[in-house]
């Protein structure tokens, strides 16, 4: 009997290692197929991007760099385009977009580069041989009566050849810079709104399910500037052993007349423990927290305790028996 319940355990015990080693080798394998880059060919960018100041009836000049990453010869057409977003009901969230324009975006149409020849251009055209970068000169003239606030706009470098991106933004073989314009004149009215502040447990990913700690947030934008929201997730032990704090945090540009999403992920949580969780967002003048207490049970752990649970059961089920038998032998 001894042995019989001493290779069940060990059996079990078999198990409880193999699935979880199981598991961490499905995650493991799904990050790197996620991070392969068979393209031959790729531009980057520097800056990925800047703030600009921008007085009224002016001449503001300054460069960024393309370099060629392939070992081709590629051309490029260099461009701005309005930094926007618009609401889309069927996500309830907002995409982003380089084509609408607003009361925030009229930068793009006071941009214009300067081209091989010295001219500046709306759309000027480069040809960078393998391995080489190239700085390009850009222009912005301001109107007397240019609005106060924030102004934004996106230069793209769009490769004539099929390319792929390494830093920036990317729609389809465009990386691009985004330019953040503030007015030195008039006033700039910082106004955010946060909501919806939620931190729960358990979270999809690129088809991967993991038990991990999470927290979100609402940052909406009401002034007629950018800011910069921030996130920040605190996880203490009440009984565990690991704790979380990221001390850069989430960071999120909002963009005026945008709501943005604030997220924030413990991707190290553990399988057991009683935790204790706290998530802060910081966006302008405004500031929100809330906290929310989490025992954690993972389906290992859980595994792990029904078979020490069985041990238990059958230990006492033969301690039992075993002094009754005792007893038997006693009376007669």
């Amino acid at each position: 009997m001894k042995k019989n319940i001493i290779s069940t355990l060990a059996i079990g015990l078999l198990m409880v290692l193999g699935l979880g080693f199981f598991v961490g080798q499905v995650y493991a394998e799904e990050e790197t197929k996620a991070s392969e880059d068979t393209s031959g060919t790729s531009i980057r960018l520097s800056p990925a991007n800047f703030v600009v100041k921008l007085p009224p009836d002016s001449i503001v000049e300054n460069t960024f760099e393309i370099k060629n990453e392939g070992e081709s010869e590629i051309k490029v057409e260099v461009y701005a385009s309005p930094y926007s977003y618009t609401y889309s009901e069927e996500e309830d969230a907002y995409k982003l977009g380089f084509s609408k324009e607003n009361n925030f975006t009229q930068l793009s149409r006071w941009m214009t580069f300067e081209d091989a020849s010295g001219n500046y251009v709306e759309k000027p055209t480069f040809t960078i041989p393998g391995n080489e970068k190239l700085n390009v000169k850009y222009r912005i003239k301001t109107p007397i009566n240019m609005p106060s606030g924030g102004q934004y706009a996106v230069i793209f470098t769009h490769a004539l050849t099929s390319v792929t991106s390494g830093s920036g933004i990317r729609t389809e073989a465009s990386p691009g810079i985004v330019v953040y314009g503030h007015a030195t004149e008039g006033e700039n009215i910082i106004s955010a709104e946060v909501s919806k502040l939620s931190i729960e447990k358990g979270i999809t990913e690129n088809e991967i399910s993991r038990n991990n700690i999470y927290a979100t947030a609402k940052v909406k934008n009401n002034g007629n500037v950018d800011f910069v929201a921030t996130g920040k997730l605190e996880v203490k032990p009440i009984i565990g052993f690991s704790s979380y704090e990221n001390t850069n945090g989430a960071r999120v540009s909002v963009i005026p007349e945008v709501e943005m999403s604030v997220f924030e992920e413990w991707k190290d949580t553990p399988g057991f423990g009683l935790y204790k969780a706290t998530w802060t967002v910081t966006a302008g003048d405004q500031t929100e927290t809330t906290e929310r207490t989490f025992f954690l049970f993972s389906p290992v752990a859980l595994i792990g305790v029904i078979l020490l649970l069985t041990f238990l059961t059958i230990w006492i089920i033969m301690l039992i028996r075993k002094r009754k038998a005792r007893r038997s032998r006693l009376a007669i």
